[in-house]
């Protein structure tokens, strides 16, 4: 008997629909795309309305032989893609080449890969949506002319290897134009000036801060920025009455934050449990297309991650009130329905937010069959959608207003009254209760101490993942699903390292931007770019003809083209010499940058291939040779400390070794990073002593 077939991306995917749909239905795997444009030529026919040429993907005859064979055999066929852009037009290709017909009704599309879902989306399948497609289209071709135009002139005007791309440059561009503010940023001096007071000389301090001046029976706010002004003030309050002047009670509300989108998971799971953008989409895709639960079999624990949207369907909506009525009362339910979307005119809303596919399913009932890192991000989506439902966090506050002759200091306190959602979503950066005595108007206060401090203005700071994902989507640049791989691609073309949390530009990164900046202001300019994307949206709203949108760019781009090409020079970047000695030729090395950072390598090549790590002592013995401990770089860019007489003696560590020795074995400890903070801990197995 005939049976139906599925097509889905992924083999993960794959495993999980066959589950829920039984032995009626054949369910195979594509591998993503099947066709695309060729990687050896540019593949789009400039003279030809820009036609792109698709290719089979080298490696997917025998998939595509496969999915024949059993297209041949169905009874019917359902082409079940993501539910996004990408995803359409992978279907779109697969019909193409099982020879479907396009207005056929065989797409279905679920937000969530669930036994519900699932079989819903079979009942209701509906035509290949072609706006879509060409909404891909216009991307992908958008993306190869940059790439293929501009990448060449890269390598035979500054060095091979390059690329430049529409989202790229633009990240580069905004590291690199951060690094310049810090650059001719000039700090300035200010101060704070806090009084401790003491209420009837017993032991309840009271820091009040310097706000300003009484004059005319008007307060004015006062800006300290000298030393001589704070000297001033210290010697003319000294001996005066502090006088409490005026309180004031008063009650605030913290709201929850919306469910992620896919950007603000980024940002937060960065900020949170420190995962890189990458990491995050790879452990958010397992999530999403199904991990084995004990008890449940494969199940698809999370939505759709792609997404822009904080909408939630009803369903999940009153699953997810009845979840919190039920756990911890009604009191706890938020008020106001939550169910809409953002309203920001470049969100397309086309998907839910991310959230569990189960309320129920919570963190702690499934951690046993989660990974560390899946778990890790399963409970942040869950308690951040459970929370969005709560009520507001409440706060008492005060506010005091404290008289020193016509001096005016505050103080303020609050005191949290009702947790609200921080019972389940509580972020390390929450308010803390501050909590001040009993005071009444005309009291009299007696100065304990007077704590003047100097202080300068920062720079910027620089980015990091989160904060370039979170500016890249405020200016429009991308799509959330593009900042992952964006920023991959500006660390492996080594326009940009990541020291300590942070990006820095390299000196390549910022040659390649200026002469971006110079010839090619398009591809540079976020507010060009972000229009870009606005014009892909029309695509996919059937406002406007995808080559329209490739044409309105491609008639000043091919102009910069030319220019650039006649103009140009051609650059040479040193590399900075070292005073290490190739220990193969003699020569002194140089420092290059690679995908993880930077090597030493002889000058010599392809002559001599030598090349070397880049080690730091730390300032500590080899605990086990007379060497001493040297900071390396792994090849997947991790540090780790090792010995500096490797391979001789083959001591390392994760951890940061220390000068100091272990008070019960004598042994080393070393410093290691907890939820709590930072801990000394012996390096011996054995023992288990541990300081934080």
């Amino acid at each position: 008997m005939a049976k139906d077939l599925v097509i889905v991306e992924s083999p993960a995917k794959a495993k999980t629909i066959s589950k829920f749909l039984g032995k009626n239905f054949e369910v195979k795997a594509s591998v993503g795309h099947i066709r695309d444009l060729p990687k050896s030529k540019l593949g789009i026919d400039i003279d030809n309305n820009f036609e792109p040429e698709y290719i089979t993907i080298r490696g997917k005859g025998p998939i595509i032989k496969e999915l024949k064979n059993e297209a041949k055999k169905a009874r019917k066929i359902f082409l079940a893609t993501d539910p996004d852009r990408e995803g359409e037009a992978i279907s779109w290709h697969l019909a193409n080449i099982l020879e479907l017909d396009e207005s056929q009704k065989s797409r279905i599309e679920f937000n969530e890969i669930t036994k519900g879902a699932i079989q819903n989306a079979i009942k209701n399948p509906r035509a290949i949506n072609k706006s879509l497609v060409d909404a891909q289209q216009a991307r992908r071709v958008l993306d190869r002319l940059v790439g293929y135009k501009i990448s060449p002139l890269l390598w035979k005007k500054v060095k091979k290897g390059l690329s430049a791309g529409r989202v790229q440059s633009v990240a580069t561009k905004l590291i690199c134009d951060r690094e310049g503010e810090i650059d001719k940023f000039i700090p300035k001096e200010y101060w704070s000036l806090d009084a401790i007071l003491l209420k009837n000389k017993n032991k309840n301090k009271i820091k009040a801060s310097f706000y300003g001046e009484i004059k005319d029976e008007k307060e004015f706010k006062i800006e300290l920025n000298t030393k001589e002004q704070v000297d001033e003030i210290i010697c003319a309050i000294k001996d005066m009455d502090f006088i409490v002047q005026d309180i004031k009670k008063g009650k605030k509300n913290r709201n929850p934050n919306p469910p992620f989108t896919t950007s603000s998971l980024q940002q937060e799971a960065s900020r949170r449990i420190g995962f890189s953008t990458k990491k995050t989409m790879m452990i958010a895709q397992q999530l999403y297309e199904g991990v084995d639960i004990k008890g449940e079999g494969t199940i698809g624990l999370i939505s759709y991650i792609r997404t822009d949207s904080t909408r939630i369907s009803d369903e999940a909506l009153k699953n997810v009130k009845e979840y919190i009525t039920d756990e911890f009362g009604e009191k706890y339910l938020g008020v106001l329905n939550k169910n809409k979307t953002q309203k920001k005119k470049d969100i397309q809303d086309a998907h839910e937010a991310i959230r569990p596919t189960s309320v129920t399913r919570t963190p702690s009932m499934i951690k046993d069959s989660l990974k560390n890192d899946q778990f890790k991000l399963y409970q942040l989506i869950w308690n951040r959608f459970v929370a969005s439902q709560m009520s507001p966090a409440m706060y008492d506050t005060l506010t005091i207003k404290i008289y020193a002759g016509n001096y005016v200091f505050k103080v303020t306190g609050s005191k949290i009254v009702f947790e609200g959602f921080l019972k389940v979503y509580n972020s390390s950066d929450d308010e803390k209760d501050v909590l001040l005595p009993e005071l009444e108007v005309g009291e009299k206060l007696s100065l304990k101490d007077i704590e003047p401090e100097q202080h300068f203005t920062q720079p910027p700071p620089r980015y990091t993942e989160a904060s370039l994902v979170k500016t890249l989507e405020e200016l429009g640049i991308g799509r959330p699903s593009t900042y992952a791989p964006t920023i991959s691609t500006i660390l492996s073309r080594g326009y940009v390292i990541l020291e300590k949390k942070v990006f820095k530009p390299t000196e390549l990164g910022i040659v390649v931007t200026e002469l971006l900046k110079e010839y090619f202001k398009g591809i540079v300019n976020e507010e060009f770019t972000a229009e870009m994307e606005k014009q892909l949206d029309e695509v996919e709203e059937e406002n406007t003809d995808w080559k329209k949108v490739i044409e309105y760019f491609y008639k000043d781009f091919s102009k910069e083209l030319e220019i650039a090409e006649r103009e140009i020079s051609k650059i040479e970047i040193q590399d900075e010499e070292t005073d290490v000695i190739c220990d193969k030729c003699g020569r002194n090395m140089v420092i290059k940058m690679g995908r993880y950072g930077k090597f030493l390598a002889c000058p010599g090549y392809p002559e001599c291939k030598n090349t070397k790590p880049i080690t730091q002592e730390i300032g500590v013995k080899c605990p086990e040779c007379d060497g001493d401990v040297v900071e390396r770089t792994s090849k997947r860019g991790r540090k780790f400390y090792g010995c500096s007489k490797y391979p001789d003696c083959n001591f390392v560590s994760w951890d940061k070794p220390l000068n100091e020795q272990c008070p019960k074995c004598k042994g080393v400890l070393v410093e290691k990073k907890s939820r709590k903070g930072t801990e000394k801990k012996c390096i011996n197995p054995k023992c288990d002593f541990v300081e934080e």
